[in-house]
């Protein structure tokens, strides 16, 4: 079935403008306002079984846990939902940590974002642990599987890698780096952000121990969410309140949960299940859509990789020929990454320029902190877009003038 962009565009009211802002939160579809709102005015209480509005909140909260069961192939009494990816990855480095001590090691790489890397590096820090660092190839910006592998030891306990580079869109070879983790007893905590928006994810067959993503990253409401097996969950004992239950998932859930942010999690997986017409179960229509949008979303970055490399003074980073998330990170010879971002936003094209929190990333691609301009392709992108972009940079003052004198 093909993939038709420019229904799918018709349930996105925000689309004056051409987004590349994706990585950083995309759009949201009309289904996914209208079920947060529902929720908000619907008569809704703390769960329980009594009254019509507990069950429905408690209804609101299986049905997410089951949508993002179906969305990573999971357990959904494994899903924990939290305020962030961040502030969950947090509250598990404090919880496993509780278990390290003097001589236990932990391995993070330098091409995560910083929120699979400092909570570890601090639990660590914390704990006495040792703290191991996996380094990328800054001209590829590929992690190869022998650079986690080698670090690992009899004292490995957790291992921290991201399945994709929010800031190259580089894919790491998760279940090859998860054979290893575990042929040394360690455990594997995947952040799986930036690819789950953009392809079908089994979290059983990556070999992830824990998987984090954000709604908010697949056109969702603005929360986060970890999956583990439910058996694994019951060994972590989390710091809670005296009266919180202390069963799985929820005793990882602080305080009451954003239910109207619960109901716009399940639009949004509704939505992603619906992107190719299909039929069957939600899981198998959301690998159909994922896999036609993946197969949309390369043309495109095809289209924008062979746009910038075509216009003189552009650097892009990254190995360009590597299969990766619709992530294009480049700068501009003689022209500030902010002065572009600020230009094409006087374009109508959204695609800022940062670190945008890699920033080992960044650092280790020598652009210190203040990064470059990425622009990261949605289910909404078009060609017309990708255009839109391209002309954008091109139209940059003192862009090809400083392209000239270096020629």
């Amino acid at each position: 079935m093909s993939y038709d962009v420019q229904t799918i565009r018709k349930h996105f009211p925000a689309l004056a403008a051409a987004h590349f802002d994706g990585p950083g939160g995309s759009q949201v579809p009309d289904v996914v306002g209208e079920a947060v709102a529902g929720t908000l005015c619907s008569g809704i209480s703390n769960r329980g079984v009594v009254t019509a509005a507990e069950r429905r909140a408690s209804a609101v909260v299986a049905e997410a846990r089951q949508a993002v069961a179906d969305l990573l192939a999971a357990d959904p009494a494994g899903v924990v939902f939290g305020r962030s990816m961040t502030q969950l990855t947090y509250d598990f480095s404090r919880a496993l940590a509780k278990n390290w001590g003097p001589g236990d090691e932990v391995v993070v790489t330098r091409l995560d974002h910083d929120a699979n890397i400092r909570p570890w590096v601090q639990a660590a820090e914390a704990a006495g642990a040792t703290v191991r660092w996996a380094d990328f190839d800054p001209a590829t910006g590929l992690l190869a599987t022998s650079a986690v592998a080698g670090l690992l030891s009899s004292r490995t306990r957790l291992v921290a890698v991201t399945a994709a580079s929010n800031l190259l869109g580089t894919r790491p070879d998760i279940p090859a780096i998860a054979a290893a983790v575990h042929e040394a007893g360690a455990l594997l905590y995947v952040d799986g952000v930036h690819l789950t928006p953009h392809a079908p994810v089994d979290v059983t067959a990556l070999g992830a121990d824990f998987y984090a993503c954000s709604p908010y990253k697949f056109l969702g409401p603005h929360l986060g969410l970890v999956v583990a097996a439910p058996s694994l969950l019951e060994t972590l004992h989390p710091d809670k309140l005296l009266p919180s239950t202390d069963a799985v998932p929820e005793r990882f859930e602080l305080g009451t949960l954003p239910y109207e942010l619960l109901a716009g999690t399940t639009a949004a997986i509704d939505f992603l299940a619906g992107l190719v017409p299909g039929s069957g179960s939600r899981r198998s229509r959301l690998v159909t859509s994922l896999t036609a949008l993946s197969d949309h979303e390369d043309t495109l970055l095809a289209r924008l990789d062979a746009g910038l490399a075509a216009i003189p003074g552009v650097t892009r980073y990254g190995d360009p020929s590597r299969h990766r998330t619709p992530t294009a990170l480049f700068a501009v010879d003689g022209v500030a990454s902010q002065a572009v971002y600020e230009h094409l936003g006087t374009q109508g094209v959204n695609a800022p320029a940062g670190s945008f929190y890699a920033i080992e990333c960044s650092r280790h691609l020598g652009l210190g902190d203040t990064g470059a301009v990425r622009a990261g392709i949605a289910p909404y992108t078009t060609e017309a877009d990708v255009d839109a972009l391209l002309a954008a940079v091109k139209s940059l003052p003192g862009a090809r003038s400083a392209a000239a004198g270096r020629e």
